[in-house]
This record gives structure tokens, sequence and C-alpha cells, in this order.
């Protein structure tokens, strides 16, 4: 009885946060939340499809159509409306009823979203002549939006973005700002219209985002969750693991993955899987605040997983400017080292206190087992990926342009698997005061194998490409697999009932209720997203206004005093207040709109020409630390809610936890092979692997514990074999140059000297546009040998020593932080080259992993000889 009501109490939490905590007692008023809710998802499913145009055509009308290029202002309205409706303004606001004046907020939210969809061609008459109504309708807009942003996600982003429309008014009034930015203040009129009536501000990137794919993603995973998939992952993972010593702690790591790999919500996913896997790990002996802090480590981690990542996936596709694929390829190491680190930390924390596993039926499986099966799967999937396309390229011929080929295939496989579900007992959850045993694996997998089918369909319309079959997008690749999904919803449990010989009315019904409890639950859990990407706009529009990033560049700057190491330790305690309280998107935009920069140019003061990719990825990862960071950890209180410890140990423990991915982006900025960038697949593998033993050497460290109690210098011994094979190019550092260097006319000399296609280094130091302050930056071109300079435009003139360049004009990229809007070329002093460096060729650094590895052979024959325990 006691669990029921920390299950209650979770599940508040996460209404209060994610979906709502109104529940009216009128039945009209229920009706309208629920039948809104509906309407929503159908409206977003109607979008993504070919509907629209089908529409268009065959009626003449074209407003079909030309809804799917306002869509952005109806997802807002949408998602203004289900927040009044849904969220009380305030703790003392009624739950069971919606206030007259939430009715007003509504109608007045709404107007203000359709009005520029109804008045869209009076408007774009008049670009930037903004007439009074107009005025007036983005004032109540943006009023509207903060207040279901505060009733919604709190006060957290209403006073980050309040704050940059207070810069957007009021900076032109400082002229400590006025120098840095060379912004002189904007009228009422100009940043209203900016931030309202274009798509510079509200209805920009993000919310665009919102619209045209996160929607769907997540509708997708609530349409999985209703359906049963959800409770299948839990299973699956307890199944698997749950025999194994600390079980139940491993399996809430591996369901918590398979499970934010598709959740647009770290405290959703932690009470999706908590609320089975905490219990489970109380009962085997782990403290309450242990417990909880492991589900609150895995749950976090599960927005960093791709391939959703918590939605900022498609985020980081538009503001980092590269295709989506290349995203998950870069977030995949990393997030995979993270989670098995993760267990090892679990299974370390099991061993200190001696713990033991669930009883289970049939055959034991043991650690190498399950490494064997883990790796076997990958190697599976492979397998019948390679299959797919195999078959693929012998009906192409059949298939032609069409689709109807691979439903076919897909239509099959899926009756093969329900029908082999069938056989088996259906997948359900077992109570929390139930005998201590995990389930057998081969029923509890094959018993729900068909859930697994709609995500295969999503990786490979995302990832798998063919000479005759292109990638989709990931819109129409969430579209199709959310389609699927309908259909498993709406049938697997009918078939189930046909195969078995039993009645499938009552199936059928459930079946339709799943399906309709989906499209609810997907429409409230984009709620906060919805207008959490409305509000983030506005930061980004006031960025795009006024340049305001640079004022907080300028501050950190300051502060770290040109220490990249200083800065970058800033930016993570920035990035980890700034996304306190945040959903994942509207945390990633945030962080990334100011901190990102500020590594950018900071670092390239300093030397670093850093990816663009690490270092949105280097903010994203601490600003999602920030769920379970006191005390405002929201993740760590829904966990503490099930376990019924004390919510701040629990976000201590769970930050704990959570330090070995803490580390990860310190090293995947400077360690690039991490993040995949330029490696082949034989090094990836290596990569993976001496990645892996130092993450998992960093955890025994962090943890005290490795094959027995570790001794003081021990565990600095483990951080030191840890940092030897995670840097082995600092190593190389200290023995080797890394570069050959040379200043004035024999820069020159060494760059006509350098091969062609090789990375030259060139050091530049001038005035600063803004500041007028002397400044250098660095940027790397492709060698041309004596040409290097001239394929860019670039113009240098000898006097003396110096190398002095004129203003170039034009150029690639690679010279835009040296361009005209960046230095002042007709200052005082004069922008010269003051430095060019070559790489050496030096021996690999790869060789720092033989004495890694030998120390650690060492240590592990001095710990062997206190075991008191098997490692396993």
């Amino acid at each position: 009885m006691a669990q029921d009501t920390d299950a209650r109490s979770a599940d508040d939490m996460v209404a209060e946060a994610d979906t709502g905590a109104r529940n009216p007692s009128s039945r009209w008023q229920a009706n309208l939340i629920i039948g809104t809710c509906i309407v929503w998802s159908l409206f977003q499913l109607y979008i993504a499809s070919k509907v629209p145009g089908v529409l268009a055509q065959a009626t003449g009308m074209n407003i079909f159509a030309n809804i799917v290029a306002q869509a952005r202002f109806v997802h807002l309205a949408f998602a203004i409306m289900l927040a009044t409706l849904a969220f009380p303004l305030f703790k003392t606001s009624p739950k069971d009823r919606i206030p007259a004046y939430d009715w007003a907020l509504v109608i007045l939210g709404v107007a203000s979203c359709l009005y520029l969809v109804v008045f869209r061609f009076q408007i774009a008459d008049r670009p930037g002549l903004w007439s009074t109504s107009d005025i007036v309708m983005s004032s109540i807009g943006m009023m509207v939006l903060m207040i279901a942003v505060y009733r919604s996600l709190g006060l957290p982003l209403v006073i980050i973005a309040s704050t940059f429309v207070a810069f957007a008014f009021f900076g032109g009034y400082s002229e400590w700002a006025r120098e840095i930015t060379n912004y002189g203040g904007a009228s009422l009129s100009k940043a209203l219209g900016h931030y309202w009536m274009q798509t510079e501000g509200v209805f920009g990137v993000a919310l665009g985002v919102s619209t045209s794919m996160i929607f769907l993603f997540v509708l997708f995973g609530a349409l999985l969750d209703r359906a049963g998939g959800g409770g299948w992952f839990i299973k699956v993972a307890i199944a698997l693991l749950g025999a194994l010593r600390g079980g139940p702690a491993k399996a809430s790591v591996l369901s918590s993955m398979l499970t934010g790999m598709i959740s647009g919500s770290s405290i959703s996913n932690t009470v999706t899987t908590g609320t089975f896997t905490i219990p489970l790990m109380k009962r085997i002996g782990f403290p309450a605040e242990k417990a909880g802090a492991v589900e609150v480590a895995s749950s976090t981690n599960g927005q960093l997983t791709p391939p959703v990542m918590g939605a900022a996936a498609f985020l980081m596709v538009e503001y980092v400017n590269i295709p989506y694929i290349d995203v998950v390829k870069h977030a995949f190491l990393p997030a995979v080292i993270s989670y098995i680190a993760l267990l090892y930390i679990v299974h370390l924390e099991a061993l200190k206190m001696q713990m033991q596993g669930l009883k289970k039926a049939g055959r034991h499986i043991g650690p190498a087992l399950i490494l064997i099966l883990f790796l076997s799967g990958f190697i599976f999937l492979g397998v019948c990926t390679y299959a797919m396309i195999l078959l693929r390229a012998l009906l192409d011929g059949f298939m032609a342009e069409s689709v109807y080929g691979a439903l076919v295939i897909v239509a099959v496989l899926y009756l093969v698997l329900v029908y082999f579900a069938s056989r088996y007992p259906d997948v359900s959850m077992d109570e929390n005061d139930g005998p201590l045993e995990a389930p057998r694996l081969t029923p509890t997998l094959i018993g729900g194998a068909y859930f697994s089918l709609p995500i295969f369909i999503l990786v490979w319309n995302l990832m798998v490409r063919t000479d005759n079959l292109d990638r989709l997008s990931p819109s129409l690749s969430a579209f199709w697999a959310t389609i699927f999904m309908i259909i498993v919803a709406l049938t697997h449990r009918p078939l189930k009932a046909f195969f078995r010989g039993g009645g499938i009315s009552a199936a059928t019904t459930q079946g339709w209720r799943d399906f309709i409890d989906g499209l609810i639950l997907g429409a409230r859990n984009m709620i906060g997203i919805g207008v959490a990407t409305g509000a983030a706009g506005i930061i980004v529009g006031t960025i795009s206004l006024t340049g305001a990033h640079q004022v907080i560049g300028q501050v950190v700057e300051l502060v770290a005093g040109g220490n990249i190491w200083i800065l970058l330790i800033l930016v993570a305690v920035m990035s980890l207040i700034l996304g306190m309280g945040l959903p994942t998107t509207a945390n990633y935009i945030v962080v990334s709109s100011l901190m990102a920069p500020v590594i950018l140019s900071v670092g390239a003061q300093a030397g670093y020409i850093f990816p663009l990719i690490a270092v949105h990825l280097f903010v994203f990862y601490f600003g999602i630390l920030a769920d379970d960071t006191p005390p405002v950890g929201l993740a760590a209180y829904a966990a503490a809610a099930i376990s019924r410890g004390d919510p701040i140990k629990t976000g201590v423990q769970g930050f704990a936890y959570d330090i070995r991915t803490a580390l990860l982006p310190f090293l995947f900025i400077f360690n690039t092979d991490l993040l995949l960038i330029d490696v082949g697949f034989a090094k990836a593998i290596l990569v993976f692997f001496i990645s892996l033993i130092a993450m998992l050497l960093f955890a025994a460290a962090t943890q005290g514990y490795f094959i027995s109690k570790s001794r003081k210098w021990e565990s600095a011994a483990l951080l030191f074999i840890a940092f030897m094979l995670f840097r082995p190019d600092f190593f190389l550092d200290q023995i080797s140059e890394r570069y050959t260097t040379a200043q004035g006319p024999a820069a020159l000399a060494l760059m006509e000297a350098t091969p062609e296609g090789k990375e030259v280094r060139i050091t530049v130091q001038g005035p600063d546009f803004d500041t007028a302050k002397v400044r250098p930056v660095t940027i790397v071109l492709p060698s041309a040998g004596a040409g290097t300079l001239d394929a860019e435009g670039l113009l240098v003139l000898e006097e003396g020593d110096k190398l002095l360049i004129d203003e170039p004009f034009g150029g690639s990229d690679a010279i835009q932080p040296i361009s005209g809007q960046e230095f002042d070329y007709y200052g005082d002093s004069p922008v010269e080259i003051v430095k060019v460096e070559i790489e050496n060729d030096r021996m690999p650094k790869e060789l720092f992993f033989i004495p890694a590895l030998l120390l650690l052979a060492g240590l592990v024959l001095i710990q062997r000889g206190r075991a008191t325990q098997p490692a396993f």
C-alpha cells in the first residue's frame, strides 16, 4: 500500500513537471483537455503526411496544404492552450476546475498565434512596418507565452528569457555593453516585431524543429509505452541482468538506457522505470538514496543517448549544420561508454555491500554469457540489416519507386513475431511486494520482440543508405515509425488473441484504448517542450538582435584570464546552473546559444581549434547533468518520491555516480577520437575498448574499490592509468614537440615547404573590431604550398620581420575568424601573422597504451591477493 502511495506521488510529480496536474471534475472540461490533446497529435500526423497535398489537389482548396507552412503557429497555439488548461497557475489555484482567468488566457494566447495565420498576407506586405494591432498581439502573445512557461516549467526559463528581453530594451543604455556589442537599443515596435512577427524569435528554428520533428518522436515514444513496449524493456533488462550481483540496479541502468533512447524527459524516464526497479533495489539491500540515485543517473544519461537524445539531436542538426547521422555518430561512443561505466559502478557498489541478485528459474546466465549475448546482439542486428539491404536489392526491380514491397516484408515479419509471442504469456509488470525472482529471458524476449520492429524501422530509415535507397529525413523517419507503431498498438492484442483461439473483441477495445492513450500522452508530454522552444526562441532572437552572447563571453573570458581549463570549468558550472529546471530541448538551446560561442572564441584565441559538434556536446552534457544536481534536480525529487529517501541526498549521490559523465566532455573536447571525428573503423574499435577500460578504471578510482578495497595510492594509480589511456598525446607532447613553428618571413618558407593537403595552423593577431583590444586567434588552412594564403584570398605584406595582412574579401569559412567583421584592419595596430605551425611526424601516441596496461596488470596482481570475494 505504501508503495502504491509512493508511485502515485511520483506520478503526481511527473504530472506537475511534464503533463499537467489539473484534473477537472467537470466532465466537459476534462473531455476538452483530452480532446485537444488528441486533435493536436492528429494534426501533427496530418502535416507530416502527404494528406494535405492530396486534399488540396482533390478539392482545389489550398488551405489544406497552406496550413503546413503555418504549422509552427498552430503548434504553439496548441501548446499554450494545453499549458493553460492542464497546469494550474499557482499552487493554490484550483486543480478540479478551470477558472475564468485561464479561459481568458486561452483565448488571448490562441488568438495571438492564429493572428499570424489569418493575417499572414497583410503582414507580409508590411515587413518591419508593424501596425498597432501587430504590436498589441505581439505583446499579448509574449505575456501569455511567459505565463504558460511559468505554469508548466517554473521560474528558471522565465527569468532567463525575461533577462534577455530586458537587455533588448535597456542594453543600449549601458556604455560597457555598447562597446562590446555595438548595440544601441531597440524600440518597442522593433523588438516585439523581431520576437513575434518574424521567424527570428519565438517562431524560429527551435519551434520549427519542435513542430516538424520533436513531436513525432515524442508521440512515437508515448505510443510505444502505452502499447506495452516500455514494460517490455524493463522486463527484458531484469531477465537479462536481474540474477547478477546487484541485478535490479543493473537492470535499472539498462532499462533506463532503452527507454531513454526514445524519451524526451529524464523525469518521466525516472518514474517509468524507477517505479519497478527502485523497490527491487531496496529489497536486495540498496539504501533508499542510492537506489534512487542509480535510477536518476541512468535516466539523465538517457537524454544523452542517440537516436533521440531528449529531442536535442534534431536541434543540433540545425545549430551545428551537419547531417543527423553525423550527430548520432559523434554522440554514440561517449553515451555507450558512460552507460557501461555506470553498470560497473553499480557492480562495485554491490561488491562493497556484498549483495546478491534475484533468484531465477531455469538456466543461470553468467557475466561471460551476458557479454557474449550483448556482443552477438550487435552482430545479429548487423546481419539483419545487411540481410534486409540484400533483400531490398534483390527485390529492387519489383519494388521500384514504391514502398509496397517493403510494407509486405515488414507486415510478414510483424505477423511472424506476434505469432511466436502469442505462444508465451503476455509481458506484464509484477507486483513490487512479490517474490524476488527474475523472469526467464527467452519467453520475456520473444513475448514482446515485435515491439523492436518499429524501432528498427526508425533506425533503418534514419541511418541506412544504399546505391538505390536514400536515408529519410528525421521527420519522415519518425512519421513512418509512428504510423507503424499505431498499427502495432491497435493490432498486437487482437492478433495474439486470434492466434491463441480466444475472443478478439476485448483485445480490440484495449488496442484502441492504448492508441487513444498514446495520442493523449504524446501531446501532454509535448506541452512543456512546445512552450519551452518558443521561450528559448526569445533568447536566440535577442542574440541575433543585440549580440548579447558577446557580453557573457567577455565576462567569462575576463574571469578565465585566457586559461582554457578555467574557461571550460566556468562554462561547465554555468551550463549546470542554466540547465536547472529546464526540459532537455530548452536546456540545449539555452546553454548552446550562450556558452558554445564563448568556448569557440576564447579557445581560438588560446590556439585551440575545437570542432563545433564537440563544443555543443560539451555544454549539452553539463546542461543535462543539472537534472540530478541539487537543489533543483527534478529527476532526483521524482526518484526520492518512489524510494522514500531524502531528495537532496539522492541528488548528491546521483551526481557522484555521474562524475564519470562529467569527465567525458573534458576528454572528448581535447581528444576528438572519442567522437569518432576523422576515425576509421579499425581505429574506432581500438578507441572504444581503450576508452572503455579508462572509464572503468576512473569509476573504480572514484568508488575506492577495484578487485578489492583500494588503498589511496592505488586509487591515485588508477586515475593516472585512466588519464594515460584517455590522453596519450599529453605524454607524447612531453618528449616530442608537436609543431614546427616559424615567425616572420620564415613562416612563408615553412608554408611553401609543407606538403599539399596537410594542415597549416596560422596565428593572427590584431585589434578587435568592437573593442579595439589586440587579441590573437588561430585558424587552420589546408596547405597549398606557396599558394596557401593566395588560395584563401589573403594578401600578405612583408614589413621587416612582420607579416601584415590586408583585409580579406570573400574566402572560405576557415578565414571568417579573421574577417573584417572580427578585426579592425584600419586601426592603429596592424593585423599580422605572428606564427605558423606545422604538425611534426611523430611516433604513434597509442604506444603509451602499453606502459599504461602494464601498470594496470601490476595493480591487478597486487589487489588479487587481498580479494575476499569473486569479482563477479
